[in-house]
C-alpha cells in the first residue's frame, strides 16, 4: 500500500524585524506588518530601532501627560488632529513612530494615505526621550529638521528637562519661556505650556496654562483660519 504523504506546507522567508538592520522603507513595512506583536519600531536613516520594554515612571506616565495636554489642545482647535506612535512616512530612508505628532488636517504638511499611514512631516512632533544622549537628540533631530517639522519637542525624563526646538530658516532654534514661564507655540496658536509645571507633574497647572491659550484673540484666529480652509 502506497503511504500517503502529507502536504507540504511553506513557512514564510520572510525574516523577523530586528533591532539594527539596515532596510529599505518598504522591505521595514513589510517586516513591521507581518510581526503584529511589536508595537513601537523606526526606520532612520535606514536603520531599525526597536524600543525595550517602556516603564511608567520614565515613560508610561510622562506620554500621558503630553497627550492629556495635546489632546486638551485638539479639542478646542478643530481642524488639527493629534496622532499617538502614528507612523510617518517621512522620505525613502526615514519612517519613524513619534510618540506624538500633531498635523493641521486640511492644507497642512502630511497628509494620511489611503492605508492610513500619515505622509510628509507634521507639524508638531513630540518624543519621550531617556536622557541626552537618545537617539531622539541626535539621529532623529538631524531627520526631523531635513524633513522640515516645524516644532519638535522633546521630555528627557532622567535630565529633567524639556527642549522645544522650533524651524527657523532650516534650523532648529530651542525656545525658551516668557516672562510668565510659559511656551507659546508660532505653529499652533494658543498651545500654550507651563514647562515647570509639567516637569514637576503637575497637569492641573498644565491645563490650566493651556485653558489661557485656547481664550486668546490668537487661538480664535487661528480657529477661524482653519474653517476656512474646510
Amino acid at each position: 500500500m502506497t503511504r500517503t504523504e502529507a502536504p507540504v506546507t511553506l513557512l514564510s522567508t520572510l525574516p523577523p524585524l530586528e533591532n539594527g538592520d539596515k532596510l529599505t522603507r518598504p522591505e521595514f513595512e513589510r517586516r513591521y506588518d507581518a510581526m503584529p506583536q511589536v508595537k513601537k519600531a523606526d526606520l532612520i536613516e535606514g536603520i531599525v530601532y526597536m524600543a525595550s520594554p517602556l516603564r511608567f515612571r520614565s515613560h508610561g506616565k510622562p506620554h500621558a501627560y503630553v497627550m492629556g495636554w495635546l489632546g486638551f489642545y485638539e479639542s478646542a482647535t478643530p481642524g488639527v488632529e493629534l496622532g499617538d506612535n502614528a507612523t510617518v512616512r517621512l522620505d525613502p530612508d526615514n519612517e519613524p513612530q513619534p510618540d506624538a505628532c500633531l498635523i493641521i488636517a486640511n492644507g497642512g504638511q502630511s497628509k494620511i494615505s489611503d492605508d492610513d499611514y500619515v505622509e510628509g512631516a507634521p507639524e508638531l512632533v513630540v518624543e519621550i526621550a531617556a536622557s541626552s544622549v537618545s537617539i531622539d537628540l541626535h539621529e532623529k533631530l538631524k531627520v526631523y529638521r531635513r524633513n522640515q517639522v516645524r516644532e519638535y519637542l522633546v521630555w528627557r525624563v532622567y535630565d529633567g528637562e524639556f527642549d522645544w526646538f522650533e524651524l527657523r530658516e532650516g534650523e532648529y532654534i530651542q525656545v525658551g519661556s516668557n516672562a510668565d514661564g510659559v511656551i507659546c507655540s508660532q505653529v499652533f496658536p494658543g498651545l500654550w505650556l507651563d514647562k515647570s509645571a509639567l516637569l514637576a507633574g503637575n497637569l492641573a497647572r498644565v491645563l490650566e496654562v493651556l485653558q489661557q491659550g485656547l481664550v486668546s484673540v490668537e487661538h480664535q484666529q487661528f480657529v477661524e483660519k482653519l474653517e476656512g480652509r474646510v
